[in-house]
């Protein structure tokens, strides 16, 4: 069993569009911190280091505003060694963050945390986490939700989901999988069983 600096981490992956957020805001509603990986690098995508590292292997993707997410995206997005060599310049940046958050989390006494990270794998912030929990969802129900969240085109939307990492992977790899195939209801039922059950065996 893994531990960091005194607390549990929990790691929370799975396919885009699957409802990870939805699972994610619910465990933070059963009382247990969430470190939001999403946020984390949103935040570090505005620091002066990283947008030069940036400007250096994609120069059209930062200008004088900062970085210029659409064109980056477009660019990332469909071509699946780009991503990589992206995730290689913007992954230090976050694990950085998410020490400096599970330190803070430490010195308030927390004893367990949720890791929302859509990269858990990639990243390689799985090898922190004592298990890891993975949200995935049929095709094209990730489908509308990837087209309703994010406005892009649906030809955009099915390559992005098509480059995924397979069901079979998030099964072989998580100690528990959250199949979000129904109603919010029943998806809310699933995370708090979860979540309650996490909180008494890890004592938080």
């Amino acid at each position: 069993m893994n531990t960091l600096e005194g607390i549990t981490v929990i790691g929370l992956t799975g396919q885009s569009g699957a409802g990870k957020s939805t699972v994610s805001e619910i465990f933070s509603a059963c009382g247990i911190p969430v470190i939001d990986c999403d946020k984390i690098a949103h935040r570090v995508s505005g620091f002066p280091d990283f947008l030069k590292d940036v400007s250096k292997v994609y120069p059209d993707c930062v200008d004088s505003s900062g970085l210029l997410r659409k064109k980056l995206g477009a660019v990332v997005f469909n071509d699946r060694a780009k991503l990589r060599e992206y995730e290689k310049i913007i992954f230090p940046y976050i694990t950085a963050e998410i020490f400096k958050e599970i330190r803070t989390l430490k010195q308030s006494g927390k004893r367990l945390v949720i890791l929302d990270a859509p990269t858990l794998f990639e990243s390689g912030m799985d090898s922190v986490c004592t298990e890891i929990i993975s949200v995935i969802a049929p095709f094209d129900v990730k489908l509308q939700r990837v087209l309703e969240r994010d406005n892009i085109p649906v030809e955009f939307a099915r390559s992005r989901l098509s480059s995924q990492i397979s069901e079979k992977f998030f099964y072989d790899r998580s100690d528990t999988v959250i199949v979000n195939d129904s109603s919010l209801e029943v998806l809310t039922e699933k995370a708090r069983t979860v979540a309650v059950e996490l909180k008494e065996r890890f004592n938080a």
